[in-house]
């Protein structure tokens, strides 16, 4: 338990969240067809790209991680064509780059999701499964694909720390656990802990915030840090 004394972000809530007892499915079915625009999507990427995974990207990393991290959702040439999470883009760069430096990731990754590379203690998963036109998945999208991350979460019963990447990953895992976003807003860094669960949000590990200084790979490496620390890494 982190003291206010010593929490940087001191916002305390109880987290009533029956951890490793999930009866929800936490990866969707193939051909999900929850969200229309996404399926219809889908099926266009398939004829336009009949290599590509084209499908639900499944998380990756073992179930019994203590950390989960939180993505917003594939990317169209990145992991919608790799089918592994943050692996063929730019953003897996960064993130499994802090996953390596630290030793929470074995390893070369070769943005391919046969490189060989494996996690230590963190599973990594997105918000919304599918890729959605334009890189931004519509309010109702993100709702909808909440099922499966609250499956996820309820299901890892090691799980200490989440990790949100992004604010709209931010506020679709504080609408998991009913966090009121008022008494946790997003911000880089920003830590909120109760009992052995802890939640940090860091910008976006994408080009766009790089390439405009918002986010730096010291940056990056300092929250990703902090969440291994937490997790007990």
């Amino acid at each position: 338990m982190v003291s206010r004394k010593d929490n940087k972000f001191p916002l305390f809530r109880t987290f009533d969240f029956p951890l490793g007892t999930s009866t929800t499915p936490h990866q969707p079915p193939r051909d999900c067809s929850l969200c229309p625009r996404l399926a219809d999507f889908r099926d266009k990427n398939q004829k336009t790209y009949p290599s590509y995974f084209n499908g639900p990207v499944p998380s990756f990393g073992d179930i019994t991680a203590s950390l989960l991290v939180v993505g917003l959702a594939p990317g169209l040439k990145g992991a919608n064509r790799t089918g592994r999470p943050f692996t063929g883009d730019y953003a897996g760069d960064l993130l499994y780059g802090s996953l390596r430096r630290l030793g929470l990731a074995r390893g070369e990754y070769a943005a391919e999701a046969n490189d060989g590379l494996s996690l230590r203690g963190v599973r990594i998963t997105n918000a919304v499964r599918c890729v959605p036109p334009k890189n931004a998945p519509e309010p109702l999208e993100t709702t909808t694909c909440r099922t499966f991350l609250a499956g996820e979460i309820a299901a890892m019963a090691n799980l200490r720390v989440i990790l949100s990447l992004g604010a709209i990953s931010h506020q679709s895992v504080c609408k998991t656990l009913d966090v009121k976003r008022k008494d946790y807003p997003f911000t880089h860094g920003g830590r909120f802990i109760q009992g052995e669960l802890t939640l940090l949000a860091s910008y976006h590990c994408s080009r766009y915030n790089t390439n405009t200084g918002v986010l730096t790979e010291k940056m990056f490496d300092t929250v990703m840090a902090a969440a291994k620390k937490a997790a007990g890494l």
